[in-house]
C-alpha cells in the first residue's frame, strides 16, 4: 500500500539506502525523510533506513481516523435534513446587509442604476450647506427626477433651511416641484440618506477611517431600510413646505442662522455647531455677528434670549 504512494524514483532511493548506499540528497530522499522512511546523518553523510511497516501502520491509523470522521459527518446529514420541518420559509430575513462603495463615482454609479429602476418612491435628505455645482450635473439631476416622476414614482426631498436663499438650489427646486416633486426644508442637523422603493438605502460612510469623503454604503437589509423610512417620515413631518418659506416678510434670521441657533439652543458650542453643520468656525462667527447687528444687540446671550421667544423659531 505504501509503495503505491511513492514514485519509482523514491522506491529506488529507499532500496539503495536499505542496501547501505549513500545517495546524494535530492527530492526523492527529502520525501522519504519527510515520511520517516529514512534518516540522514549529516556528520558522516550516511543514510539509515527505517522499518516501512511502522510508517505504513501510522499512515493507516491516520487514514482510518479521517475515514471515521467522514462517516460521522455523513451520518449527521439525515438529522440536518429532518430540521427542514422546523424551518419557516415565510419568516423575514434581511439577506446581504450592505455594500461599501469607496468613491464618489462608485456611489453615483450605483445610485444612478438603482434610481433609474424606481417604481414607487425616491426619498432624499440633503443636510449639507448649499454650494454652487457644475450646471451640467445639476441639469442631469433634475432630468433624473423628472424621469422618475414620469415613471410613476413619487419624489420627496428634504433640504436644510439654508438652501432657500441659495440661487442655484432654489432654481433646481422650482424645476422639480413644477414637475411634481415634493420638497420641504428643516432647520438643524439631520442625516443624509436616499431611499428607493423602500428596498434600497444609501448613507454616508461612518465606519472606515480615512476613506474618501464621498464614500458610502448601499444597504439592502429590509429592517434597516424600514427603520430609515421611519426616520425620514419623522423629519418630513417636522419640516416646512418649500413654498411656504418665502411667506414671512418680517423674518429677521436667515435659514443658516436659524440652523446655528438651533444647535446653540441644544447646548452645543459654536465650534461643535460648526462641525455638526459642516461649516467653518469663521462662518458661524460671521453669521452670529451679522445677526447681532441686525438685532442691535451686543452679546450672544442677548441673541439667545431673543431667540427663545422669537417667531423665527417656527420657520424652517
Amino acid at each position: 500500500m505504501l509503495s503505491k504512494s511513492l514514485s519509482t524514483v523514491e522506491v529506488s532511493a529507499y532500496q539503495a539506502i536499505a542496501a547501505g548506499e549513500r545517495p546524494e540528497p535530492c527530492l526523492a530522499t527529502e520525501r522519504l525523510a519527510a515520511l520517516g522512511l529514512v534518516e540522514h546523518r549529516p556528520h558522516d553523510g550516511s543514510w539509515v533506513a527505517h522499518d516501512p511497516r511502522a510508517i505504513a501502520h501510522s499512515l493507516m491509523g491516520a487514514a482510518l481516523t479521517e475515514l471515521r470522521d467522514l462517516v460521522t459527518h455523513i451520518h449527521r446529514i439525515p438529522t440536518l435534513e429532518s430540521l427542514a420541518a422546523e424551518y419557516d420559509p415565510h419568516r423575514m430575513y434581511g439577506g446581504p446587509a450592505s455594500e461599501y462603495l469607496p468613491t464618489r463615482d462608485a456611489m453615483n454609479g450605483r445610485i444612478g442604476d438603482v434610481s433609474a429602476t424606481a417604481a414607487t418612491s425616491v426619498l432624499t435628505t440633503q443636510p449639507g450647506a448649499p454650494a454652487d455645482r457644475d450646471p451640467r450635473i445639476v441639469a442631469l439631476g433634475a432630468q433624473r427626477v423628472v424621469d422618475t416622476l414620469e415613471a410613476g414614482a413619487e419624489v420627496r426631498s428634504l433640504y436644510t433651511s439654508a438652501a432657500v436663499s441659495h440661487g442655484q438650489t432654489a432654481a433646481y427646486v422650482r424645476q422639480v416641484v413644477d414637475a411634481g416633486a415634493q420638497v420641504r426644508t428643516l432647520s438643524g442637523t439631520f442625516p443624509r440618506m436616499m431611499i428607493v422603493d423602500g428596498r434600497h438605502l444609501f448613507v454616508e460612510n461612518h465606519i472606515i477611517a480615512g476613506a474618501d469623503t464621498d464614500a458610502g454604503w448601499h444597504v439592502t437589509d429590509r429592517g434597516c431600510v424600514a427603520w430609515a423610512e421611519t426616520v425620514f417620515a419623522a423629519l418630513w413631518d417636522r419640516a416646512a413646505r418649500w413654498s411656504d418659506t418665502g411667506a414671512h416678510a418680517d423674518t429677521v434670521t436667515t435659514g443658516r442662522q436659524r440652523q446655528i441657533l438651533v444647535e446653540l439652543e441644544a447646548g452645543y458650542t459654536k465650534q461643535q455647531a460648526a462641525k455638526r453643520l459642516g461649516l467653518g468656525e469663521r462662518t458661524v462667527t460671521a453669521e452670529l455677528s451679522a445677526l447681532r447687528s441686525a438685532l442691535g444687540m451686543r452679546t450672544l446671550y442677548q441673541v439667545m434670549a431673543w431667540w427663545a421667544t422669537s417667531r423665527d423659531r417656527d420657520l424652517p
